[in-house]
């Protein structure tokens, strides 16, 4: 497999590829859904269009990195199905809803992720995860009242994609998360026990809703998932790893 990108979750592709030489991988788009520009948009396009471009011509598949997330599922009415129409509710969602129209247009073979939040050590700054020990650190949380995300260890994500890659899948949109929304406030309550911290909590409302991730789809494509430990308390151990690697990278020596 060809990996595009040098991101986090390109990174973690890594170990495939020596594996499904048939495909390439696009892991290089925007994955910041709170403060992406419409520059950033145009350039994810742009290099959309030159992959699926040479993906077309070669023969390959193309492996393509949309979301799960509120941005695309928020509105929907039960939980969030990859064979029903949707409609996003965030410029991020939208912008990735329409990407995924511009790959079925393109001409070549493709296989669509729908990805939950991932979670996993050396994240990028300015997702989840970091952005909320960050504030911990500096006393103050700020907490989306009644949000909920579903969380899911990166390396659970590779394993999905070997396991997926291997079916020999084409033309199809898979939501690869957990199943389980996780409240922040609940998510925050670990971090602060795991780390040693306490902050006081700055609630927003946001007038968004809970959402579900259907993984019934995945579940069929991958039976190995019923063995992965995705349920309520998943989160716990993926947020226990995230935490021990914060720990070790705060004692390490500058």
């Amino acid at each position: 497999m060809d990996i595009v990108g040098n991101g986090f979750l390109a990174r973690n592709l890594r170990p495939l590829a020596g594996r499904h030489p048939d495909t390439v991988a696009l892991a290089a788009g925007v994955s910041w859904a709170g403060g992406t520009s419409d520059a950033d948009f145009a350039r994810e396009e742009a290099l959309l269009h030159e992959v699926a471009g040479r993906c077309r011509d070669t023969g390959r598949r193309l492996l393509f990195f949309s979301t799960a997330a509120t941005g695309m599922y928020g509105l929907a009415d039960g939980p969030g199905r990859e064979d029903v129409p949707v409609t996003p509710c965030t410029p991020y969602g939208a912008h990735k809803l329409a990407l995924e129209g511009v790959l079925r247009d393109s001409g070549a073979d493709h296989l669509i992720l729908r990805l939950g939040h991932l979670v996993g050590p050396h994240q990028p700054e300015h997702q989840l995860l970091p952005t909320l020990v960050r504030q911990l650190r500096e006393g103050v949380v700020r907490v989306h009242r009644g949000a909920a995300r579903d969380l899911i260890g990166v390396e659970d994500v590779v394993t999905v994609v070997d396991h997926l890659l291997a079916t020999g899948l084409r033309a199809e949109t898979v939501n690869v998360a957990s199943g389980f929304a996780v409240p922040v406030e609940d998510i925050v309550d670990h971090l602060e026990e795991a780390l040693g911290l306490r902050a006081r909590r700055e609630f927003v409302r946001t007038g968004g809703r809970q959402h579900v991730i259907s993984t019934q789809k995945l579940r069929a494509l991958v039976p190995q998932t019923a063995r992965m430990g995705f349920g309520p308390a998943y989160y716990r151990r993926i947020l226990g790893d995230f935490t021990a690697s914060v720990a070790s990278d705060a004692s390490a020596p500058a």
